[in-house]
């Protein structure tokens, strides 16, 4: 979620492409076959999803419902005992986020400085800027799942990174566009259930210096996000398909039997080398789970039922807020 301060703005796939180097003699993968990466048949239609954990205290519950991400793009989420828990809720913890103070119209005067960032501040193209060995696998990548329009050859290695993977998600029939808090949401206010938003606003104090200063990410840090997305791309869209089908199915064993591999570390690292963003990374990271849990243990002291959304990751991850709650007293059932 940090990354989008900056990134959202300038890294959406494009449609129309420039620079596009020759594809003589490169080759995409072939079709899928039985061990192909991309063997396992989505689910689609209406599903329930996961059941949802049950953080407890002297009758008081607190209900979490796990999001995955990515999920199958023809699923349509829909369950009648979610539904039924956030009726019976007096609130509903909202995920935690955070935002910025650049308001649209001064984000507008950033347009500039967003289109420079957008492409590598010296003029190189990937195949200047990459080893060999690593340009021809991004290039295989791009053709496998970009087909031969092919993706902006002066983009900066980390946004090149972003575009391949989010092309690859479609290709595979998955999305990174999470629609279920937005399901959450909605069933909230149709019960009138009050909402408790959980929201860090990340203080900028130089926007357009922050975008400026993008420009001088090393080039190393850009290359390592790139190089970690494509072996995430190679080695775990089967796993992730999988996992979606698990979240669909509302299979809680066999998504807590997961690995949960994630390049965004590395690629968050990369972004935050911006001097106007790293100081505020450690600080943002610990008051926003500082927020959440104070709003899960305030719920639970006020409320005799309520809910709440949080990324499986977050949920399953040693010392996580599961973790936290569980080493302040509270009984923690899994679904």
């Amino acid at each position: 979620m940090f990354s989008c301060v900056i990134v959202c703005g300038i890294a959406r796939p494009q449609t129309a492409r420039d620079a596009t180097p020759s594809l003589q003699g490169v080759r995409a993968p072939a079709a899928a076959t039985a061990g192909d990466t991309l063997d396992e048949v989505l689910v689609t239609g209406e599903r329930p999803g996961p059941g949802m954990w049950r953080v407890s205290r002297d009758g008081h519950d607190l209900w979490i419902l796990a999001t995955l991400e990515p999920l199958p793009k023809k699923m349509v989420w829909r369950s009648e005992a979610v539904e039924a828990r956030i009726a019976a809720s007096q609130v509903v913890i909202a995920p935690p986020t955070v935002t910025t103070d650049i308001g649209f119209f001064r984000g507008l005067t950033l347009l500039p400085a967003l289109l420079r960032a957008r492409r590598s501040p010296d003029g190189q193209t990937l195949e200047q800027a990459l080893p060999h060995p690593l340009y021809m696998r991004w290039l295989a990548l791009r053709v496998k799942y970009l087909g031969n329009g092919g993706s902006d050859e002066q983009m900066r290695p980390m946004l090149a990174a972003l575009d391949l993977y989010l092309h690859a998600l479609d290709a595979s029939g998955l999305t990174a566009d999470d629609n279920v808090w937005e399901i959450v949401e909605k069933t909230a206010r149709k019960h009138s259930v009050p909402i408790e938003p959980v929201t860090l606003k990340l203080s900028i104090d130089d926007p357009k210096a922050a975008v400026r200063q993008f420009g001088d990410i090393p080039r190393d840090a850009e290359v390592a996000c790139l190089d970690k997305t494509m072996q995430r791309l190679e080695t775990d869209l089967q796993p992730m398909r999988q996992r979606a089908n698990l979240w669909s199915l509302g299979d809680v064993e066999g998504l807590k039997a997961q690995r949960y591999p994630d390049e965004r570390v590395v690629c968050l690292d990369a972004f935050f080398s911006v001097p106007q963003l790293r100081d505020r990374l450690e600080q943002a990271k610990t008051k926003i789970d500082s927020a959440w849990l104070a709003a899960a243990t305030q719920a639970l002291v006020t409320n005799v039922s309520s809910f709440a959304v949080l990324p499986i990751t977050e949920l399953l991850m040693p010392g996580g807020w599961l973790d936290r709650l569980r080493a302040r007293g509270y009984a923690v059932q899994d679904p």
